[in-house]
């Protein structure tokens, strides 16, 4: 398996350049924030239009379909596997249908006594309102099942593939750069800003080391054609304890490699060696994408609050 094309966590897309690519990394980020902060608080159809806005914004960006479709399809399924088992286990609710009858006995009728199911029927006939959905055999789904399936399918959905979308078409300097900027405030606070991004930046390029290393150490077992079974669980706990090891201490000595390569190019502190890795600049597409995200608050102010 090679992890580096199934799992693309924290990699960039460098070709082909998409529209996406080329907005401004602040635009993008505050972007990424909204998707993830609106959805608090918000209906079912507004989060259900998160997922869509995402999807929609994949195929017009125009993404080669190798990149998103393995990583969108199994996302999608297994949003849908939450989504079917939150909707058949039960509620949590034990809700018991009571007549609306008086409840003083002199006000009963005699007709009416012995038929409170059918009055409780008949009422909920009138309004057209049922709190199970369906129901057949074991299988029961009701209101509050399908409202919480719907909210962990979608937020599933929509936290993992917001950012893996943005960090797709966001190089991390981009992306750090853009941090840094909006973080300028900060420093009258004598927050240090720059350390923050620069080690921001070191775990994004780590991230594929990572995913490097433990994708060759996996292939080194595969191919010395282990029998695990002879082995037993003691064994194969032994051998994967010995792979774990030497996969730390390989990232340890990337990290030292990394270290090292700094301190000779003079990277010693942050005022001494400065680089500007971006010219952070709106243009007019960007402006676009602002004002395209004011109408993205407004509908979510106006239509996406939860009653």
């Amino acid at each position: 398996m090679d992890l580096l094309r199934s799992l693309p966590l924290g990699l960039y897309l460098e070709q082909p350049q998409t529209w996406l690519h080329k907005l401004d990394p602040r635009v993008k980020f505050i972007w990424l924030m909204s998707f993830l902060t609106s959805y608090s608080f918000a209906n079912n159809q507004w989060r259900v239009l998160l997922v869509a806005l995402l999807i929609i914004f994949t195929l017009i960006a125009r993404i080669p379909r190798r990149v998103w479709q393995q990583q969108m399809g199994w996302l999608l399924t297994l949003a849908f596997l939450v989504f079917a088992i939150a909707a058949i286990s039960p509620d949590g609710l034990r809700v018991d249908y009571q007549p609306r009858l008086p409840v003083n006995a002199q006000i009963l009728q005699p007709a009416n006594t012995n038929n409170s199911p059918d009055v409780a029927e008949a009422v909920t006939s009138s309004t057209g309102y049922s709190y199970v959905l369906f129901q057949k055999g074991p299988v029961k789904v009701t209101r509050r099942s399908l409202d919480l399936a719907t909210r962990l399918s979608t937020i599933l959905f929509t936290v993992i593939y917001s950012t893996n979308l943005y960090l797709l078409t966001t190089a991390p300097e981009e992306i750090t750069a853009s941090i840094e900027s909006l973080m300028q405030p900060l420093r009258r606070f004598k927050i240090p800003v720059t350390e923050i991004t620069l080690t921001l930046t070191l775990s994004l390029r780590f991230i594929p080391l990572v995913l490097e290393e433990v994708q060759n150490l996996v292939r080194s077992v595969m191919t010395r054609a282990i029998n695990w079974k002879k082995l037993g669980l003691k064994g194969a706990f032994k051998v994967w304890m010995i792979v774990a090891e030497r996969l730390l201490e390989n990232l340890l000595l990337r990290a030292e490699q990394m270290a090292s390569a700094m301190m000779v190019r003079g990277f010693t502190s942050p005022n001494e060696h400065r680089v500007p890795w971006h010219d952070l600049r709106l243009k007019s597409w960007d402006w676009l994408a602002i004002a395209t995200l004011t109408l993205f608050w407004g509908v979510r102010l106006a239509l996406g609050n939860q009653v």
